[in-house]
């Protein structure tokens, strides 16, 4: 039986007209930076209840789930949520035309139907420690990057250590402000994940990449794991006899939903953003970047999504390919239009003339910050051709998946060259590599890579300037159409790396002498010469410039804090454990518009459109819809909400994260950001930055009405509240 706990809150408001709160909080700083501000907005909890080393706590429900997204526990039985797009690179690994989950959807009735997934973990932290001391002690301002560094990661591995020994523990430390503080993480990693629940792609990814990063939205984008432990609560790897996780804290889940100005705030693990660089850096990534990256994607885009059109197991391959590509191409689209719309590279330049004349204000501010901005300037300037260059072998180069793939060769071949080359070593590459050629060969068609790799050689021969582009580009005459076309169609129908038949009866009795013709194959030989680029021409230089960077962003962060010390700053995101907090709200995108702050399931209908795979609407989910059955699930005014948006600060990692009320109940998962709110990892606009959330009574009602899957609800704790 569900559990529902009726919470009363006589005479308690949740709104506040505060305003919007930038930033990513470290979750064991609250009570001295911003729990204050939190507890104005409508926040009840203390400090203690949301991160504690000494009693269970939120802190304790939140996971790191794959290493990329967050997720959070709801069942005492280490049941998992996170969004769908976090667990689509597993679904679409264990279905196939047999057994089609991503058209489908899996639900599993028990404990014995949930699917193992190998390389999957979530990660669960234990405490965090500040250890800036430790780690700076007997270094000073004085000594070269290099070697600071160096010393760095000599006292960063020994707390490490410390932290580490006698327990099953991982330990992190992790710079802050561009190495101006470090903090320690101590952490549990769980690798016995297993697959519970998925909706079928046209909930999971409804709206496709049309709708990506934009609102209003209407994704169901959510899937269940639980995890699994040895029968101590012990994180082990995967056993048929390990036992569902039993966690110190589980999510209770509110079924009475929110209104305009509630407080709310995300709890989980943020990417990277980059909020305190100057107009110089910003410049080049909007202006530099961001277009190179997103041509590039296009093209591959184009491509894939032809070929996915055509063939139903291309779309099962090449699905979880395509969302990842497509969700950075529409984000970095976004955020270049966002800065623009803000003004941010002048906004970011009218900062630095601040600086440059409080630095200006004393002989002293003079000797260490007058000359910062200029270098930053000279710097950048310097710094970009090495930059497109780096980006074109990546994003062009490797785009090219048989070159990714032939990359893993490299180290069988460097074994085999060696004078007395080591039998036992190759023996054991051969035969991780033939493992990984499965895996790689399931979710690959080669027609789709030769065109991929048509259009990424031509690009590199057009675009790139010639002293970085890979020799195989002259020495092949690659620029002519006529070269190019021979080689690809030689090299995908004679590479051992584009047939399976061919690579492992290769590998089945490899010898070191057969060496050569693993460097004479075409697919090796371009793999060889993009990686050779790009470790010889650009790589030493990128990390030339990466060391200069490190210590101009950490003066420059070390002086915007030192001249507006009355500010609180919050670190950029490193993919560590934050805390975000704002309220849910609309918003305005454009003169005369004006968005609602939630989505209802009428919106699913008007949006069908069966003749576009992202529209398509489940024939058993519009049946529920039109009867209007949303039982528990609706909200005060009779609907179903779908989504809402709020205030909160997020970026790339926060996908899955919860969306928690005033009491730290669970109202959604977030899964996605605005698209005016894009550049909010450069430049935060609290008028239009907004996180996009799955509402969690549309996940339940998936769950429970559409899925007949209501065991999985019963394992959660349901809250309703009332005033």
């Amino acid at each position: 039986m569900k559990k529902i706990l009726l919470i009363l809150f006589a005479g308690i408001c949740f709104h506040s007209s505060a305003a919007p709160v930038e930033g990513m909080w470290i979750p064991s700083l609250i009570e001295q930076l911003t729990l204050r501000e939190m507890q104005e907005l409508g926040l009840k909890l203390s400090a203690e209840d949301i991160y504690s080393v000494n009693h269970s706590s939120l802190k304790d429900a939140i996971v790191q789930f794959g290493g990329g997204c967050t997720g959070e526990i709801v069942s005492s039985a280490g049941l998992l949520l996170t969004n769908y797009h976090c667990g689509l690179g597993t679904i679409q690994g264990h279905s196939s035309l047999d057994h089609d989950y991503l058209n489908d959807g899996f639900w599993a009735s028990d404990l014995k139907e949930e699917l193992p997934c190998s390389g999957l973990t979530v990660t669960l932290l234990v405490r965090i420690e500040e250890v800036t001391a430790r780690v700076l002690e007997g270094i000073d301002d004085n000594l070269p990057q290099t070697v600071r560094q160096e010393k760095i990661l000599q006292h960063a591995k020994a707390i490490q250590e410390e932290a580490e020994k006698g327990t099953l523990y991982e330990a992190r430390v992790r710079p802050f402000f561009y190495g101006n503080q470090y903090y320690l993480f101590v952490q549990e990693v769980f690798r016995d994940i297993r697959l519970v629940g998925a909706p079928p792609f046209t909930i999971g990814k409804f709206g496709g990449d049309t709708d990506n990063w934009m609102w209003p939205r209407h994704t169901g984008d959510f899937s269940v794991f639980r995890i699994y432990t040895d029968k101590n609560n012990q994180p082990a790897p995967y056993a048929a006899d390990n036992v569902p996780y039993k966690p110190k804290y589980h999510l209770p889940v509110s079924v009475d939903g929110y209104r305009e100005g509630d407080f709310t705030f995300v709890f989980g693990y943020p990417g990277t953003t980059r909020e305190y660089l100057p107009a110089c850096m910003i410049d080049l990534v909007v202006n530099q970047e961001n277009p190179l990256r997103i041509g590039l994607r296009e093209k591959r885009l184009d491509i894939i999504n032809a070929a996915m059109e055509k063939d139903q197991l291309v779309r099962i391959q090449y699905t979880a390919k395509a969302n990842s590509i497509a969700n950075g191409w529409k984000k970095m689209t976004g955020e270049s239009n966002g800065v623009r719309r803000v003004n941010g590279i002048w906004k970011k330049q009218q900062a630095e003339q601040k600086f440059t004349a409080w630095a200006n204000t004393s002989p002293t501010l003079t000797l260490r910050y007058g000359s910062l901005l200029s270098e930053y300037d000279q710097c950048c300037r310097e710094y970009l051709p090495y930059d497109l260059a780096s980006l074109y072998l990546t994003e062009a180069g490797q785009a090219i998946e048989v070159v990714r793939f032939a990359s893993g060769f490299r180290e069988l071949v460097s074994q085999s060259r060696n004078k007395e080359p080591d039998t036992g070593k190759i023996n054991t590459l051969v035969k991780m590599l033939r493992q990984s050629t499965t895996g790689f060969f399931k979710n690959y068609q080669p027609l789709v890579d030769e065109q991929i790799a048509n259009v990424m050689i031509e690009t590199m021969a057009s675009a790139m300037e010639a002293k970085f582009r890979p020799v195989v580009i002259e020495k092949r005459s690659l620029q002519n159409k006529e070269c190019r076309t021979r080689f690809n169609q030689f090299l995908f129908s004679r590479s051992l790396f584009t047939d399976p038949s061919r690579l492992n009866s290769f590998l089945e009795n490899y010898k070191p002498a057969d060496v050569r013709k693993l460097e004479k194959d075409p697919a090796y030989e371009l793999m060889s010469a993009i990686y050779n680029s790009y470790e010889k021409f650009v790589l030493p230089e990128m990390k030339r410039f990466n060391s200069r960077f490190d210590s101009l962003h950490r003066f420059y962060m070390q002086g915007q804090m030192e001249m507006d010390s009355a500010r609180t700053f919050y670190p950029d995101a490193n993919s560590t454990l934050r805390i975000a907090f704002g309220k849910v709200e609309g918003y305005t995108p454009a003169d005369a518009v004006t968005y609602r702050y939630f989505t209802v399931s009428d919106g699913i209908l008007e949006k069908e459109d069966t003749a576009v795979y992202d529209y398509q609407v489940d024939s058993r989910l519009k049946k529920l819809f039109l009867e209007k059955d949303f039982g528990p699930y609706a909200d005060r005014d009779g609907s179903l909400h779908v989504a809402f948006i709020a205030s909160n600060h997020t970026t790339g990692g926060n996908s899955g994260s919860p969306v928690l009320n005033a009491r730290g109940a669970l109202i959604g998962l977030n899964f996605d950001r605005n698209w005016e709110g894009t550049q909010s990892d450069l430049i935060y606009d609290p008028a239009q930055c907004r996180n996009i959330t799955l509402d969690i009574r549309y996940c339940l009602y998936i769950i429970d009405k559409f899925a007949k899957a209501g065991h999985l609800v019963d394992e959660m704790t349901l809250v309703r509240q009332t005033d």
